[in-house]
């Protein structure tokens, strides 16, 4: 019997936006299906058809930020005494899954609350509240039919190069991480799109994400402790892979 993951490397707008379907059956990984330029409903289409989705973006914003916005509206934002600017202000800036991949993985996350990464935490906000509005609730732990997934980082872990194969000009560093990836992965068939891999990092990141997702699937990724857990419930969490690449081999 095959599964089903999808992976969705989720910008603010759809131009930026990738999808990816692999299929798991045994003996290989197909990619049965990769859109460019995806719009919501093709975003919505994937978490609902799929076994497992794993979304490169924040499903939340740091818990304190909140608390900080809320105050800023009642007009009772109190600065800690003593504390410089800066030092305060960044507790409102990233999640505890932020520091944690950190600390895990050298990687800083980008801030949902500021940063150009905030945008496309709305979007996906909006694409989770239409999930559970089509019956599927969305545990931001990762438990659900959704999971928050961090390809650099996947990479990383991987061993795998994971900078400097983004945009145009580094084309030539992307087609080398897609031949790292298929020597690494033989199992893994891209198929009729391994050429719009090359072309595209929106697209791979599509791919590492659907294969993210795999390993949460399969209970191989990070999770929050019982303290992290409650934070995790509101800010998200990032699902580190702890298998090999070469582990998720079906």
């Amino acid at each position: 019997m095959s599964v089903l993951t999808a992976g969705v490397d989720l910008a603010a707008e759809p131009p930026r936006t990738a999808v990816a379907w692999l299929d798991w059956s045994p003996g290989r990984a197909h990619l049965t299906r990769l859109d460019l330029g995806a719009d919501d409903a093709t975003c919505l289409e994937a978490m609902l058809t799929a076994d497992k989705t794993g979304i490169d973006c924040p499903l939340g914003w740091p818990a304190p930020f909140i608390d900080f916005i809320t105050a800023h509206r009642a007009g009772t934002v109190r600065v800690p005494p003593g504390v410089p600017g800066l030092t305060w202000r960044r507790a409102l800036t990233h999640r505890l899954t932020d520091h944690v991949v950190q600390a895990r993985t050298g990687l800083r996350p980008l801030s949902p609350s500021a940063d150009r990464i905030g945008h496309t935490t709305m979007r996906c906000a909006a694409l989770l509240a239409a999930l559970a509005g089509q019956g599927h609730p969305v545990d931001r732990r990762g438990t659900g039919a959704v999971v928050e997934v961090y390809p650099a980082a996947c990479l990383k872990l991987w061993s795998l190069p994971h900078q400097g194969y983004k945009r145009t000009r580094n084309l030539t560093s992307l087609g080398t991480l897609v031949d790292r990836l298929r020597d690494s992965a033989p199992w893994l068939d891209l198929g009729s799109y391994e050429a719009r891999c090359r072309v595209s990092d929106d697209a791979l990141d599509a791919v590492i994400c659907a294969l993210a997702a795999r390993a949460a699937a399969l209970g191989r990724t990070t999770t929050p402790s019982p303290e992290e857990s409650p934070t995790a419930a509101t800010e998200g969490w990032i699902a580190l892979p702890t298998i090999p690449l070469t582990d998720l081999a079906p």
